[in-house]
Formats: structure tokens, C-alpha cells, sequence
């Protein structure tokens, strides 16, 4: 019996069809991936399973009593619970039955103390009394110990505040979790480590990535979002992939061998149409038009991304940091010294939280450093990617966005380089605010390939990015010939592009 059934769904925004009678049913165990391009629905299907978004048609039915759980990066919290006492709530029920247990305990009376020890039974075999090492497995695992669990909630980060959710989410132990990009926030040890714990669940769960590594070890089956349907494939995401490439094969057959035989009934139409043979020729064309034709086919292309480089030439050193401390009221890490060197490519890595994003916004004097010197090379010209999509005005379209921050560029120009990003016609003129995270980096990314620059510092770029825009982004990286100071947590993007890494 299936814990979740999706029958005929159906859902549209007003330009566009993401799926038309989708159907799929989600079994007990079942470790599912869910992927398809940048603004193919991925995140809006999670929406419609959790009952926050109401499709155009179908039917939604999830087993009666399951409890499902979900990473929700923007819950509102008390911001005066410590880490701790946040993470101890998804034991509250745990604890509660504790304190009746005590009462009971407390009473004295015989038939008191037998519901008592029924009770403790009950805490026991739900491994009450291992709270403690559960906490503290799962803050260890995700690096939530780094920063304290008497830290109150409200001085974290963002970064931070989404791992405390994933830790208390994961604690509850629901029987299907739903997750939306978690590697997002999590560096190359966390990210290993969430990933065994996933793959060794055995509950359901449902999850968004555009990370391949980790699908690929995390799942068992995959939902490709694609072509106006949800399609379900057994396997690993890898598996997957094998499978989609034999079916997409199979499809451009049809189709191929489908236009060769209207090609020639069209002729055959076009030579016999008047004369003895008309009669045939009609009958033929009524074929034709009760033919059901298969649509071409429409596979994704990659982004071709190309930065446009700046002239000036850079020799030597282009960036010289020295004795820097960086962070707010106190330093976050201790003094830094190094040195890029022009048209290198060098990557920063260390754990989510540890001040990555400070330390470039310092370097780029958005902070203010605590000490120490940062001295550019002269002529260096900066192109900087933040992590955080930030607009100058969301209600814009990406059409809007960039023809204002570039306005000797015509409209055709502006739609060229949109559309060269990766960015379908579609989503040229929506309110960037309606966009998937996917879609807003390439309209950053766009912004990023008009300047001239010969020094690029680029923070988490890759968050957002489908599998073919990560691919593309990291081909015009090394084609590349000026510097790239890189920030990243995915290994299998800055491997064979940087020459040297700074670890945190």
C-alpha cells in the first residue's frame, strides 16, 4: 500500500504548463529524488504535497496518521530559545509523558505506580533516556556544536538557523521527510554525514538537490519534472540517468521515423491530388489528420556562459591578505595570510557558519576588517557573485533587471544573453520574485557576464544551479584567464578548476 498517491495533477502559472496529469505513488521506505531543471516545478510539487499550494486539478492523498516533516528554512522560531532547548522540543511529548510518569510515581497508590512503570516502559523502548546522545550525534553531525548549543537562536545566521531546523527536524524522526536543497547550507563533511543518515533511514522521504553526488548515494528512486509531467524511475539517480538517455534515444527515433513517413505521405499528397489517383491521395490525407504526431523533441541545452574580460594587464600578485582578522563585534577566525596570484584559481572551503561569506565581503570592504591589510593589485577590475540573491527590486523581470543596469543594451541584445544563460522565454518577463532560486542566480550570473572584469570572487555560485548550469558555469571558469577567488562546498565543482585551496 502506498503512503502517498498523486493522481492527475495538474498545474499551471498563467505562461507556462508544469504538468498535465502527473501521476505517482510514493511507498513505505522508498528514498526519492526529485530533479528536472531550473523552474521545471520542483519546488512548488513539494508545496502541493505539503498542502501549502492548491493545484489546478487532482488528487493529493497521503496514508491516514502518517506524519510527515519538513524543512522549512524560514519557520518562525522563538529567538530566545538557546540551540538546546530549541533541538529538546522535538521530545516534548517524550517529556510530558515523563512528568506524568512522576506523578503517578509520586501518588503512592498501587494502581498509580502500575500506569507509572507501563509509562517508563513505553520511554524505554522509545529510547528516552538516550535524548542526550542523540542531541549530541546530531549537532556533531551537522556542526551545530561549533557554534555552542547555549547560543540563543536569534544571534544565528542564516546558515546556522537552517541546520538547527534540519537537526530538530531529523530528532523527530518523522515517517516521511521532505527536504528542499539541505546541502545548500552544509559543507563536504556535513553533507557526508547527512547523506548516511539518510541513506540508512527507514523512513520515506522526498528531496530536492541539484547535487549528483549525493542523490546518487541517498536515493532509490528519482521523479524527473520534465515536459509538462512527473515521470517515476527505479534506481539510483546514476541508474537514472542510463535509463533517461536509452528513453530519450527511443523518443528522437519515433519522432525521426514518424517525419520521414508524414514527409512522404505529403508528397505522394501533393503529386496525386488531381488525377486518377486523388481518391487515394484524400484518403491519405485524412490519415494525416487523425495521425496523433509526436512533439518534437525538446531536450534541455546547456547554458553557455562566457565572461567578458577585462584588458588590463595584471602581473605579480593580485591579492594580498595580511594578518586579517574578519567578523563583527569579536574576530570569527584567527589572523589570515595568503596571497592569489594573477590568473590564478583558488578556492576557499571550511564549515558552514565559520565565516567564508565574511571574510570575502571584508576583502571586497563591505565589512569592515577587525585588523590586518588587504592590498589588490593595480588594475584589477572585481566581478563579485553573493550567495544571497539579493534585487535591487524583485517586482522586476530579468528583462527589466538587466536592461537597467546596462542600459546602452537593446531589448534584443538583453533576451540574447537571457536566453544564452539558460533562462527559457518564459520567465524573461515574470517578476524575478516569481522565479525559482535556479532562475535568480542566471539572471546574477547574466549580470556577472556583461561586466568586463579580470578578478571574480564568487560565493557558493553553484547553490541554485541545475546539473547542466553547474556544468556550463564551470567550463567558462576554465576557460577563464583572469583570477577567481571561489568559495565552495561541493568538491565535484572545484575539482579540475582550482590550483589551490584555503581550508577554514
Amino acid at each position: 500500500m502506498s503512503i502517498l498517491e498523486v493522481k492527475n495533477l495538474t498545474q499551471s502559472f498563467p505562461d507556462r504548463m508544469l504538468y498535465k496529469g502527473a501521476e505517482f505513488n510514493i511507498y513505505k521506505g522508498e528514498h526519492v529524488g526529485v530533479v528536472g531543471r531550473n523552474g521545471a516545478g520542483k519546488s512548488t510539487l513539494l508545496q502541493i504535497l505539503l498542502g501549502t499550494l492548491l493545484p489546478d486539478d487532482g488528487a493529493i492523498k497521503w496514508q491516514s496518521g502518517i506524519k510527515i516533516g519538513h524543512l522549512d528554512q524560514y519557520a518562525e522560531i522563538n529567538g530566545d530559545y538557546s540551540i538546546l532547548a530549541y533541538l529538546t522540543l522535538a521530545f516534548q511529548s517524550l517529556f510530558e509523558e515523563e512528568e506524568k510518569m512522576n506523578e503517578l510515581y509520586a501518588s503512592g497508590e498501587s494502581e498509580a505506580i502500575l500506569k507509572a512503570s507501563k509509562i517508563q516502559e513505553e520511554l524505554l523502548q522509545l529510547d528516552f533516556y538516550g535524548i542526550d546522545r542523540k542531541i549530541t550525534e546530531v549537532t556533531k553531525g551537522l556542526g551545530i556544536d561549533e557554534f555552542g548549543l547555549d547560543e540563543l537562536v536569534k544571534n544565528l545566521s542564516g546558515g546556522q538557523r537552517a541546520k538547527v531546523i534540519l537537526a530538530k527536524l531529523l530528532l523527530e524522526e518523522p515517517d516521511v521527510l521532505i527536504l528542499d536543497e539541505p546541502t545548500n547550507f552544509l559543507d563536504t563533511f556535513h553533507i557526508d554525514w547527512l547523506g548516511s543518515v539518510l541513506k540508512n533511514t527507514e523512513g520515506a522521504f522526498i528531496l530536492v538537490s541539484h547535487d549528483e553526488t549525493f542523490l546518487d548515494y541517498v536515493t532509490t528512486h528519482i521523479l524527473d519534472v520534465e515536459f509538462g509531467t512527473i515521470k517515476k524511475y527505479t534506481g539510483s539517480y546514476q541508474a537514472f540517468l542510463k535509463q533517461k538517455a536509452h528513453l530519450q534515444e527511443s523518443y528522437s527515433r519515433e519522432y525521426t521515423k514518424q517525419q520521414r513517413k508524414i514527409s512522404e505521405t505529403e508528397a505522394y499528397i501533393r503529386k496525386n491530388k488531381a488525377g486518377v489517383n486523388s481518391k487515394m491521395a484524400r484518403g491519405r490525407q485524412k490519415q494525416l489528420d487523425r495521425l496523433e504526431r509526436i512533439a518534437p523533441p525538446t531536450f534541455h541545452e546547456k547554458p553557455r556562459f562566457q565572461f567578458k574580460e577585462k584588458n588590463d594587464l595584471v602581473s605579480g600578485e593580485s591579492l594580498v591578505v595580511s594578518d586579517l582578522l574578519v567578523g563583527y563585534e569579536k574576530p570569527l577566525l584567527p589572523k589570515l595570510n595568503f596571497r592569489v596570484h594573477a590568473g590564478e584559481k583558488f578556492v576557499i572551503t571550511g564549515f558552514n557558519g565559520i565565516g567564508k561569506s565574511t571574510l570575502l565581503k571584508t576583502i571586497l570592504g563591505e565589512n569592515k576588517a577587525l585588523g590586518g591589510e588587504i592590498h589588490f593589485a593595480k588594475n584589477v577590475h572585481i566581478g563579485y557573485f553573493e550567495q544571497d540573491l539579493v534585487f535591487d527590486a524583485k517586482e522586476m523581470t530579468p528583462l527589466q533587471y538587466i536592461q537597467n543596469k546596462f542600459k546602452t543594451k537593446s531589448v534584443k541584445e538583453v533576451r540574447q544573453i537571457l536566453a544564452r544563460s539558460g533562462i527559457r522565454a518564459e520567465f524573461v518577463d515574470r517578476p524575478i520574485e516569481t522565479l525559482s532560486g535556479g532562475e535568480q542566480a542566471k539572471v546574477k550570473l547574466t549580470e556577472l557576464l556583461l561586466l568586463e572584469t579580470n578578478f571574480l570572487i564568487l560565493d557558493e555560485p553553484t547553490n541554485h544551479l541545475d546539473a547542466l548550469a553547474k556544468k556550463a558555469l564551470k567550463e567558462a571558469l576554465q576557460t577563464y584567464t583572469g583570477t577567481v577567488l571561489l568559495v565552495s562546498h561541493e568538491a565535484d565543482f572545484y575539482k579540475n578548476l582550482t590550483e589551490r585551496e584555503l581550508k577554514l
